[in-house]
């Protein structure tokens, strides 16, 4: 029993680390917003990559310049509700972690009260839950805009972009974090029913006991009389 749950919590803390890894790396890859460009008349191959610090110019499979964003309101309105949401992610999701560690039964620096580390392990997957959740915010609505406008014959082919690997890897990230959350959070709750079970119901040998010692007494105190 103990050797499952201890590999329950460490699953939910890998699925969480993983999470968090993906929200670190796709608040800096520039691959949100991808668009390639085809002239009609010259056989150029044209590749730009648009993210929340700075924008990417690939030529021809070849050359690739990268140019960081001079100043915020450079970006589209989505980028730049998404920066923000982004960081508040991966602040998010460095506190759940490190809580998350705390709260493991291998850790010794919060004590050996089992009690104080399964409340401290609740509050780390809840924040890893709300974490995936900031997380699949500003992925969902960037790919939403992309769509929107892909599909837009209003706007010219050269200005239509495509789905970048990073909102792939944002939507693998926020699964990771809400199932790792959600995995500390009902072992949590097992382990709460459990303890209390186990301090609500008295062994059989106990009400046995019980249950015979004032026999005991009384046959002994009659014997003392006839004396």
């Amino acid at each position: 029993m103990a050797a499952a749950s201890a590999a329950l919590q460490f699953a939910g803390l890998i699925l969480g680390g993983i999470g968090a890894v993906g929200t670190f790396a796709i608040t800096g890859m520039p691959q949100w917003r991808v668009t390639a460009f085809i002239e009609s008349n010259v056989v150029v191959f044209e590749t730009s990559w648009e993210g929340l610090w700075m924008n990417c110019i690939q030529q021809s499979n070849i050359r690739l310049q990268c140019k960081v964003y001079d100043s915020l309101l450079a970006l589209p309105p989505d980028l730049q509700a998404s920066r923000g949401l982004m960081c508040a992610a991966s602040a998010l999701a460095f506190l759940a972690f490190a809580v998350a560690v705390l709260g493991m039964k291998c850790t010794k620096c919060t004590g050996n009260d089992d009690r104080i580390k399964g409340y401290i392990l609740l509050a780390g997957g809840i924040t890893f839950i709300v974490t995936g959740i900031v997380v699949l915010i500003p992925v969902c609505f960037v790919a939403h805009n992309i769509i929107r406008d892909f599909y837009n014959p209003a706007i010219q082919l050269a200005q239509k972009r495509e789905l970048g690997e990073a909102l792939y890897i944002g939507w693998t990230s926020a699964f990771c974090l809400v199932a790792g959350g959600a995995i500390l959070c009902c072992f949590c709750r097992c382990e709460e029913k459990t303890r209390s079970y186990r301090y609500s119901v008295p062994s059989q040998r106990t009400a046995f006991q019980s249950h015979r010692t004032p026999r005991r007494a009384e046959s002994s105190y009659t014997k003392s009389q006839y004396v």
